[in-house]
């Protein structure tokens, strides 16, 4: 029996701080995949696994980059009618994102994070807040998924538009 995935309400939102570090990076991975599945997107489908290494890059920016001594990072996670909106929120202000994220050099260990988030979001972005900045991932459903049913995709997205028909 397919999983199946809810129509997105005010339910359908987890916020939680987690700790500006590589354990709370780890944390925030796991969460993701722990509320999808919980909202009807199974472990191990694309959707979960794309949503998952998004949160994992967007956490660990904000533990690595972001991070202010005795604070903490925010993780927000949204299930809409267009897909899962992603969102990592610290208190670092002046140490933003490129809007274009180059890949690094091939010998460099990192710089490889919002590469990933660009390909594999629909869309991304930053927003300033009064103390700090959200860097926000919005990743759609597969066209196609092998492990989501068309009756799943529907109460996602919502009904599609019919096709006309002609009476006899």
């Amino acid at each position: 029996m397919p999983h199946q995935v809810q129509t997105p309400t005010s339910a359908h939102t987890f916020t939680q701080r987690i700790s500006a570090s590589p354990r709370g990076a780890r944390l925030a991975r796991r969460l993701v995949r722990y509320h999808l599945d919980g909202w009807g997107v199974p472990y191990g489908s694309e959707l979960s696994d794309t949503v998952a290494q998004i949160a994992a890059e967007l956490a660990a920016n904000a533990a690595t980059h972001g991070r202010v001594p005795g604070r903490d990072f925010q993780l927000r996670l949204l299930l809409r009618a267009d897909g899962v909106r992603v969102e990592v929120s610290d208190t670092r202000t002046e140490c933003g994102p490129p809007q274009r994220p180059e890949p690094p050099p091939d010998e460099a260990e990192s710089g490889r994070g919002l590469v990933l988030v660009a390909a594999l979001a629909a869309r991304w972005g930053v927003e300033s807040r009064a103390v700090g900045k959200t860097v926000w991932a919005l990743v759609a459903p597969p066209e196609r998924p092998d492990d989501v049913s068309d009756d799943v995709l529907d109460d996602v997205r919502g009904p599609a538009h019919p096709v006309p028909t002609r009476e006899p």
